[in-house]
């Protein structure tokens, strides 16, 4: 395993996410209810069927045993596999920063965990992170050899400047339509064009799954010593804030945070998008085997 992938993964997670596979939800063409990967009838190499010959088929998939026997022409008809594609995208704006550990230390290793899987299985697999009013791209990676290049491009980045939500979604739309699972990574604590951006995804095809990543200091700041009077500066804008921390705005700051939160989940359920909440100081096996495989994310 490369050494870059080690600093993300250690073996044991390894190991266990091997067994595991991405679920789509959606049915690509042709395909039968159920199945991860499209299967359509074409000149694939799994045979599926003879059909009569008619004028103008390809003589080269004649069966000419069939001939010889019932000096019929029949056509071989086999399977082809349509590519699952698996976008994979980080919010790359400075709050992921924000946590003990990181919100975006977590996000990237789970960002790792979820293209290996795609890798192994041989999907598309493309990571995407989203900065300001736009998206930077690893495209167009197939099989475990490619995990170190995954690994190395994400350990390559850090989390900096603000993020114009809606923008960089419909950035990381653009090109071919969805024809797979696009899985965002982030806090999902923008201010507006939450439900735009998450829909420009939706719109393109994909099945879209939200994982929100918080950490205690958003949810619980009071423990993390954020009390009294303070200066506040915002991460992503340098704008500062004088307030005095108390109970009443500390239970202010929590109630607006389940709105937003609740805001979230309801856009989700609108869109027909999968959303899990998870805390940074996840268990990242358990995350995987357990908690995304009865969210129908993996399986």
């Amino acid at each position: 395993m490369s050494g870059r992938v080690e600093q993300l993964l250690d073996a044991a997670m390894v190991a266990a996410i091997e067994r595991l596979d991405v679920l789509s939800r959606r049915q690509p063409r042709g395909s039968r209810e159920g199945e991860r990967r499209s299967r359509r009838r074409g000149q694939g190499m799994e045979f599926a069927d003879f059909r009569p010959y008619a004028p103008g088929d390809d003589l080269r998939f004649v069966d000419w045993n069939i001939y010889g026997r019932m000096e019929r022409l029949f056509m071989r008809i086999f399977l082809e596999e349509e590519d699952l594609g698996l976008l994979v995208l980080v919010d790359g704006s400075a709050s992921m920063g924000v946590g003990t550990p990181g919100k975006f230390e977590v996000a990237r290793r789970m960002a790792m965990a979820l293209a290996y899987i795609g890798l192994v299985n041989q999907h598309r697999v493309t990571l995407g992170m989203l900065k300001d009013a736009s998206c930077e791209r690893l495209a167009g990676l197939r099989g475990r050899r490619k995990a170190g290049e995954c690994a190395a491009w994400l350990l390559d980045r850090a989390p900096a400047g603000a993020l114009q939500f809606e923008a960089a979604c419909r950035v990381a739309a653009e090109g071919r339509h969805g024809r797979g699972v696009a899985i965002v990574i982030s806090d999902f604590l923008v201010a507006d064009g939450l439900d735009r951006g998450l829909q420009a995804l939706v719109t393109r095809g994909w099945d879209v799954v939200a994982l929100q990543v918080l950490a205690t200091e958003d949810v619980a700041p009071a423990s993390h010593g954020i009390v009294g009077d303070l200066r506040l500066v915002d991460v992503e804008d340098a704008s500062e804030t004088e307030v005095t921390v108390s109970e009443a705005l500390l239970r202010e700051h929590r109630r607006r945070l389940e709105a937003h939160n609740a805001q979230l989940r309801d856009t989700c359920a609108r869109l027909g998008i999968r959303h899990l909440a998870v805390d940074t100081d996840v268990d990242l096996p358990r995350l995987m085997m357990e908690t995304m495989r009865r969210g129908g994310v993996l399986r």
